[in-house]
């Protein structure tokens, strides 16, 4: 990281609540900027930020103290965003980040469709900032928003159940079925997820791992699949269905902080909410191929591609590009470099 630019960053964004305008918009500042920084475009991140705080509402006042005593009964109330912001940072003051995440993980991950994954990506951002080595007051405060966020809009993904079939990603993702009608919020179409009879078949027929070393192969298998599914199942719902992505990879980030008895759940937790947003949104059949662009290729091509993402803007684009290139660096798969340029046409700037 460089020394100081994210510090200074958040400490600009935290005046701020983690949505924004009439719509409860998501406020994506935070894990916009860690991604510029890490990526090599810390000179882009104040300018970046100079034009994206003017649409952020501020975080209200605290009115109602939340306590380890009453935690839970507060939990999904977004009007005590608040108060489980005080809550949180007043708690990192009082533990190392890594406690305080283990403790709050568990709590929170059965409700990892918080604000339509954004609290888990957000939490995942500060994460691995913290990791690389920005332990400072910024970045703790940092997760407490993040987990704030999680916890104050918690959503559940109905009849999740865990992975124990024989199916690679990539074949789990495209034997998903669809919810009969794909329309209206997250709410009408969760409601019709726990209405159908072979939704919780569909999560069960992901492999089942072995271990924790095996279940994490199978959560990156599953980020791999899931950028590259983006390719042909994007358009409907462009910005929404960046998260299939992004999500499970905000969870896979955070393996290395989470104790190892943690990780089969936030597998489970991934992959039902990856799954959600596709049988959700996405269409059932891909889109062709078409006049696809060629993406850039040769030693410059992942680095050519986050300058184009810095350079168009759009959160969602940089911070899908963010995982889709990490999935190329992995795996090899030009089909991961055009899934960036196709996020970026679809979203724009």
């Amino acid at each position: 990281m460089t020394s100081g630019i994210l510090a200074e960053a958040y400490q600009r964004l935290h005046h701020a609540g983690p949505e924004w305008d009439d719509n409860s918009l998501t406020n994506h500042g935070p894990m916009t900027v860690e991604v510029m920084v890490r990526r090599g475009h810390a000179a882009d991140v104040h300018p970046w930020v100079d034009a994206y705080v003017k649409r952020l509402d501020d975080l209200p006042a605290a009115s109602d103290r939340i306590t380890e005593d009453t935690w839970r009964e507060a939990l999904g109330k977004a009007d005590r965003i608040a108060d489980w912001t005080a809550y949180l940072t007043e708690a990192t003051r009082e533990a190392h980040w890594r406690d305080l995440l283990a403790t709050w993980w568990p709590r929170l991950l059965p409700a990892i469709a918080a604000g339509t994954t954004h609290g888990v990506i957000r939490v995942s951002h500060a994460v691995r900032a913290l990791v690389d080595g920005e332990e400072n007051a910024e970045t703790s405060t940092e997760l407490a928003h993040g987990l704030a966020f999680w916890a104050a809009r918690a959503r559940y993904v109905p009849g999740v159940v865990p992975p124990g079939g024989r199916l690679d990603a990539r074949a789990a993702l495209h034997a998903l079925p669809r919810v009969p009608e794909q329309r209206g919020n997250v709410a009408n179409r969760f409601r019709q997820l726990a209405e159908m009879a072979d939704w919780p078949a569909s999560l069960t027929a992901l492999h089942a791992p072995t271990d924790p070393d095996d279940t994490r192969r199978v959560l990156t298998e599953l980020v791999d699949a899931a950028a590259v599914h983006y390719l042909g199942h994007g358009h409907p719902s462009p910005v929404l269905l960046v998260h299939t992505a992004t999500a499970p990879n905000a969870v896979l980030h955070c393996l290395p902080a989470l104790p190892r008895e943690l990780w089969a759940d936030s597998l489970t937790a991934a992959w039902a909410a990856c799954a959600a947003i596709t049988v959700g949104w996405a269409p059932g059949v891909p889109a062709p191929r078409g006049d696809l662009p060629a993406p850039p290729t040769g030693q410059g091509a992942v680095a050519d591609l986050l300058d184009r993402a810095v350079a168009n803007g759009d959160e969602h684009v940089i911070k899908f590009t963010d995982t889709a290139t990490e999935v190329y660096a992995r795996t090899g798969d030009p089909d991961a470099l055009t899934a960036c340029l196709r996020v970026a046409a679809l979203i724009g700037g």
